[in-house]
């Protein structure tokens, strides 16, 4: 049996660096010691995953396909607010995804951006806003459905953690950045509803993030999340740069991220699932973490058919902005 299992998958990425490290080189020896050493540190400083039974509890609970609601369902209500949290339960959701954000005072709360512009009448950095600001902004004024959501604040983390458990939700907590404010957080939420640690996960597009929350508590179940390219291009596929050398660079820090987030980073960390943009799903795709151990869920899947395909033909789990009708991806 070679590394896949007995090493969590590392002999494959360490025999391709040293394999690189010789061509640029030309030292053997220099080059064995620099990936030996390398090795040892990724062995002696990464995290036990957790046992599968607990991460199949957060990803198909009751041992089926979970559909979860993309910031609790951005298309059938206001993102990231209770009202959506409601909805998503009405509309046969298993569990909803939750952004997590903080106030200029330090209290953590719903919100994708780290602006108020898009969802709210208001406007400026959620850096610069006390809570107290925050509150006093309607997080449904800009959504279709806005006059059938009249009374939306935006809800602390507490306030989603508590309205989802009541509505038998599991929850993916997805951290925007923050990784000590955001640990702290969790930390004080897991220990105040203890049944997170059986229906909920830590994700987020940070290793940092996710590999502080194993240090704060691992008993956490962890997730990375990964849109491949998304240095280099926006959500719907366009440059983020106009000028070429500039482009050229995040593509090649793109190139860099990926391979390390599916060789080393996942095992530095312990992650128990891989969370990635749904075009690169496939049934080789999903194999390949599988064998790792790690299980896959794909967002954001919006049509009926691309639903039916990852019910009936992958087996995994998806993330969805909604669950009543097909709608296109909300950035």
């Amino acid at each position: 049996m070679w590394l896949w299992e007995e090493q969590g998958g590392l002999l494959g990425p360490f025999s391709f660096l040293l394999l690189l490290l010789l061509l640029l080189t030309r030292r053997p020896v220099s080059a064995g010691l620099f990936t030996g050493v390398l090795y040892l540190l990724l062995r002696f400083f990464s995290f036990e995953p957790l046992p599968s039974r607990r991460a199949l509890q957060v990803l198909k609970p009751g041992g089926r396909i979970a559909a979860i609601a993309h910031r609790g369902g951005s298309h059938d209500a206001p993102e990231n607010t209770l009202a959506a949290i409601r909805q998503a339960a009405k509309n046969g959701a298993a569990g909803v995804e939750l952004d997590v954000e903080f106030s200029s005072d330090g209290v953590a709360v719903l919100m994708h951006d780290n602006t108020v512009d898009r969802t709210t009448d208001g406007t400026g950095r959620l850096c610069d806003l006390t809570f107290e600001q925050i509150r006093k902004l309607n997080p449904a004024a800009n959504h279709r459905l806005r006059n059938d959501f009249p009374h939306e604040k935006v809800p602390t983390l507490r306030e989603a953690v508590a309205e989802s458990l009541n509505h038998n939700l599991t929850i993916f907590f997805d951290i925007k950045g923050h990784a000590n404010k955001a640990t702290d957080a969790l930390k004080k939420i897991y220990m105040e509803f203890p049944q997170l640690y059986n229906n909920s996960m830590v994700c987020s597009f940070l290793p940092e993030v996710i590999y502080k929350m194993r240090q704060t508590d691992r008993n956490v179940v962890t997730g990375l999340t990964h849109r491949p390219w998304s240095l280099s291009h926006t959500g719907d596929g366009k440059p983020r740069y106009d000028a070429l050398w500039r482009h050229g660079l995040f593509v090649v820090m793109d190139i860099l991220l990926d391979w390390s987030l599916h060789n080393l980073l996942w095992y530095l960390c312990g992650i128990s699932a891989f969370l990635i943009q749904k075009d690169f799903v496939s049934p080789a795709y999903l194999r390949k973490w599988s064998a790792k151990g790690i299980h896959v869920v794909g967002w954001t899947v919006n049509s009926f058919n691309e639903k039916s395909y990852y019910e009936s033909h992958l087996g995994a789990s998806y993330i969805t902005d909604s669950l009543l009708e097909d709608c296109g991806p909300h950035f």
